[in-house]
């Protein structure tokens, strides 16, 4: 069974990467390359290798200090799963997508698995 993830595409909150993600088809959150203390952050220890072939994952981002809301920008589907890259290759099959919904505490990097809900077919329908 699919498992939902809705994931960041701003590196320091600052340098968005949707656009080569969608155009190298794959997903990241760590880049150890680019990372002065060359830690992986302990929520994506933990979520990260949770992600399998197969899962649903949404591309969010935050709509300012404050806001009750995220853009959800582009939706796919997980074909590959790089461990030793911290990379999620991805079939885009909404890569263009404009809309809000509820933060739903989706602040940070990576969240998930998201269980059956309301809020959860609001941000993945297609």
């Amino acid at each position: 069974m699919s498992q939902y993830w809705i994931v960041g595409a701003m590196f320091g909150g600052m340098d968005d990467q949707l656009a080569t993600f969608i155009t190298r088809g794959y997903w990241y959150c760590w880049d150890p390359n680019k990372t002065r203390d060359r830690e992986v952050p302990d929520s994506v220890q933990k979520l990260f290798p949770q992600i399998r072939a197969g899962d649903r994952i949404a591309v969010k981002k935050m709509l300012g200090t404050g806001s009750k809301n995220i853009a959800v920008r582009a939706l796919g589907i997980v074909t590959d799963v790089d461990h030793e890259e911290w990379r999620v290759y991805v079939n885009w099959v909404v890569p263009d997508l404009a809309r809000e919904v509820p933060i739903h505490g989706c602040m940070g990097s990576i969240h998930g698995p998201f269980k059956v809900s309301e809020w959860r077919d609001s941000v993945f329908s297609v």
